[in-house]
């Protein structure tokens, strides 16, 4: 995995790929984090997510999660790029579902306009959002043809049992082959304290709800299987 790599980091929510891969987000000085789920509902909704990260309505929400997401890219030397879908909580108030194709058609003409040098997804993992974005993502990298792609393992939900083997045996089913990428010595400080940067998250998980986005970050080099 190149140190110094020019890398599109794909995450499901704000805080995603910090959690699961951002010490060596840190360790790309032009790294840029693509947030798919940034949209905010039209009308002023409030979930019980929202209430337990201490916010009164949606709005507040992602008007302060963005405003967290630009401090913890900020700590990473990363810059940001958000799309306007809407969360699994925030579904029932918009005017249709995401689907993997417009997820997809939009990653594509990303790819397409800032060329990486490697597309970093996540192996999508348990949430309804995070299985979306890996499915459009990998159909993405699919299309662009010679593009390198690392999966990156789902914080928190990479701790479920068999959710990652189940995963990778998905991804042999469809030609795809999962190769463990080797580990380097990234910067876990940074890391440690652009999680902090998540105010409202870590609130909502608890005291140690989140201890798993400080073990050691694992990768997945995808390749076409071979007959």
């Amino acid at each position: 995995m190149p140190e110094a790599s020019r890398i599109l980091v794909i995450s499901q929510h704000f805080d995603d790929a910090v959690f699961s891969c951002g010490a060596w987000i840190a360790s790309n000085s032009n790294a840029v984090v693509c947030t798919v789920f940034a949209g905010c509902p039209d009308t002023r909704v409030a979930t019980d997510w929202d209430h337990q990260c201490g916010f009164s309505d949606a709005r507040q929400a992602m008007r302060e999660r963005i405003a967290e997401d630009d401090r913890a890219l900020e700590l990473l030397g990363a810059t940001g790029e958000r799309l306007n879908f809407l969360d699994a909580q925030y579904v029932p108030y918009g005017d249709a579902p995401t689907t993997v194709n417009t997820v997809e058609r939009v990653l594509c003409t990303i790819i397409r306009s800032s060329e990486p040098a490697t597309l970093v997804i996540p192996l999508g993992l348990y949430h309804s959002d995070h299985v979306l974005t890996h499915m459009a993502c990998r159909n993405a990298w699919r299309s662009s043809r010679g593009l390198t792609c690392i999966a990156y393992e789902d914080a928190l939900y990479r701790r479920i049992d068999g959710l990652v083997q189940q995963r990778l045996a998905d991804l042999l089913a469809n030609g795809i082959a999962a190769t463990p990428e080797a580990s380097h010595e990234h910067p876990a400080l940074a890391k440690r304290n652009a999680v902090g940067a998540y105010t409202s998250q870590l609130k909502a998980f608890g005291p140690h709800g989140y201890d798993d986005v400080y073990a050691d970050e694992h990768y997945w080099r995808l390749g076409l299987a071979t007959q």
